[in-house]
């Protein structure tokens, strides 16, 4: 197998997120054309997220995949969809767990909100219109899902190409993955940069984009159980 190379692999990934991009922004558009105030007055509306989500990751993906096989590679290869190894799952699981209690810990002590605005705004318009399954249906499967097919998946496959370029390329990868929440302070970003260096060793480490989606779900899942108990449990 041979994939794209370094810029015609950064060539479709772009082009695959701003295919995503332009047709989620363009139906929230289209559904709210009478309405517009209301989109950029509340811009973290959980039924609009919900809405952008479902339809812009799907869009990414299909484009992705496009690529592999004009690449004549085959999409299993291409995108290590294979089953990770008992011992690297419950490595995975461990680490994740470390990393999410030190993190809190930091955010904690530092004086920082444990959950974002991003996320509060979300979950409470979501709950109000009762699209709460749908919204914790999108972050936590279809928004790992299409972002690990392109960060693990698509760029990792094109930019890792040896031991040496591991780390160089996973270090990139996880910057353009961190530079892309923008519903994110800086402590955010800065908390999904270091996610995503776990998650792209644990790529390299296991081979499995599996193991990595799993992961990015759970890390989530995470999120979403933390924002559930500020809403209804905090003081």
């Amino acid at each position: 197998m041979k994939p794209w190379g370094y810029w015609t692999t950064l060539g479709w990934s772009v082009l695959a997120f701003l295919a995503g991009q332009f047709a989620g922004f363009g139906i929230l558009l289209w559904l709210r054309r009478g309405d517009l105030d209301s989109l950029w007055q509340t811009p973290y509306d959980g039924v609009f997220v919900t809405i952008f989500v479902v339809l812009s990751n799907p869009i990414s993906i299909a484009i992705l995949v496009l690529a592999a096989r004009l690449a004549r590679a085959d999409l299993s290869e291409f995108f290590a969809l294979k089953w990770p190894s008992r011992r690297d799952l419950d490595f995975g699981i461990a680490a994740l767990i470390a990393l999410i209690v030190t993190g809190d810990a930091l955010l904690y002590l530092t004086g920082h909100d444990l959950v974002t605005a991003f996320q509060l705004q979300s979950y409470t318009t979501a709950a109000a219109a009762g699209w709460l399954p749908a919204m914790f249906a999108a972050a936590i499967l279809v928004a790992p899902a299409g972002e690990e097919a392109m960060f693990r998946g698509f760029l990792f496959r094109g930019w890792v190409r040896s031991a040496q370029s591991a780390w160089p390329a996973i270090i990139a990868i996880s910057l353009l993955w961190a530079m892309l929440h923008i519903q994110y302070d800086w402590t955010g970003m800065l908390q999904i940069f270091v996610i995503g260096l776990f998650l792209g060793w644990m790529r390299w480490r296991s081979g499995s984009l599996l193991l990595t989606f799993l992961l990015h779900a759970l890390f989530n899942l995470e999120g979403t159980i933390e924002t559930v108990a500020v809403v209804h449990f905090a003081k």
